[in-house]
């Protein structure tokens, strides 16, 4: 399977939300790294993780996400 970078627009208003997706980030099988930026409401994810189970993850944890896509 090839790896991808994704991007998604998570609406997030504390440190505890930018921990709850660094939580299930980190136990994600298919995720090789990732960045998490509470200023820019922006999560970066490299990994070989199909979108929509991606997807699917972040919104576990009940934050809004505004936009989603594959960048590379």
């Amino acid at each position: 399977m090839s790896e991808h970078t994704y991007k998604f627009n998570v609406k997030m208003t504390c440190t505890g939300c930018s921990g709850a997706i660094d939580r299930v980030l980190k136990k994600t099988e298919g995720v090789a790294e990732y960045d998490i930026s509470l200023e820019k409401q922006e999560v970066l994810v490299k990994g070989t993780i199909p979108y929509d189970d991606l997807h699917a993850k972040i919104a576990k944890t009940g934050k809004q996400i505004i936009s989603g896509e594959t960048v590379a």
